[in-house]
């Protein structure tokens, strides 16, 4: 992996972390298309910056972070879902990272369900996260492990999930941009055990690559979340369902034009 892909990488990482597009997923593909996504050291970059990415919820929402207790109390229940399926099923989760077909089909299906989803959820009811209930966030909690599904997006399928239960548009994104921040932590630190676990190393070439990967990711994120937020409240998802569709469609066509975009 050289200067240039980590570039590609990261830049992709924080544009796609908070949009309903799924950062892995295009990660995956770009990877596939570069070559170096069955790399080990790969793998563990497209998980790694992430924490780049989310860093920059904890800079733009910087004061809500420090509110109240029960704000942490409830990202902790949200948290719960994800980090009980992360462990039991980390094995299969880890083989569906390896498969762009998976990536192509979930990106059509998502794409889909953000066509209609304004519609469905067009009254919603909470508006401020002090109005989510403990029970609520855990729910969210289960929307968001369908994420582990590469190719569905964690911000969409927590965004859609809170929605779902009620949520505006607004708080749902927010909400979801919010738990990223325990679960990415937690997602990387499991990462970063199995590989170690594995006997791989870090050299230290690889550390300054990851170190410059989650500066840009950081950076790029900064400027996507303020314009997700501005662009969602005024036009809703349904672009985003349209991008979804066309990206899916066309990598499955390629595939099965003869084009390789196997990882394994």
């Amino acid at each position: 992996m050289n200067i240039v892909q980590t570039i590609i990488l990261a830049v992709i990482e924080g544009i796609t972390e908070f949009l309903p597009v799924s950062s892995t997923g295009h990660m995956i593909l770009a990877s596939s298309f570069m070559g170096i996504a069955s790399d080990p050291f790969v793998k563990l970059f497209t998980i790694a910056i992430q924490l780049g990415a989310i860093l920059s919820v904890v800079v733009l929402y910087f004061k809500r972070f420090f509110r109240t207790f029960n704000f942490y109390l409830k990202l902790l229940v949200a948290f719960i879902p994800a980090a009980v399926f992360g462990v039991l099923f980390s094995k299969k989760i880890d083989a569906l990272l390896e498969s762009p077909k998976t990536v192509a089909v979930s990106l059509v299906v998502g794409g889909v369900i953000l066509l209609f989803v304004d519609q469905w959820f067009a009254n919603p009811t909470v508006d401020e996260e002090e109005e989510i209930s403990y029970m609520t966030a855990f729910k969210i909690g289960f929307f968001q492990c369908l994420a582990m599904i590469p190719g569905t997006s964690r911000s969409g399928a927590s965004i859609v999930g809170g929605m779902y239960l009620k949520l505006s548009r607004k708080a749902a994104a927010e909400f979801s941009f919010f738990l990223a921040v325990p679960t990415m932590f937690a997602a990387t630190g499991k990462k970063l055990l199995d590989f170690y676990k594995e006997g791989n190393t870090i050299s230290h070439d690889e550390m300054n690559l990851l170190i410059i990967g989650n500066v840009i990711a950081f950076v790029v994120a900064l400027l996507a979340i303020k314009t997700f937020i501005g662009y969602l409240e005024k036009n809703g998802f349904r672009m985003f369902g349209w991008y979804r569709i066309v990206a899916g469609l066309i990598i499955i066509g390629l595939m099965y034009s003869g084009h390789n975009l196997q990882t394994i």
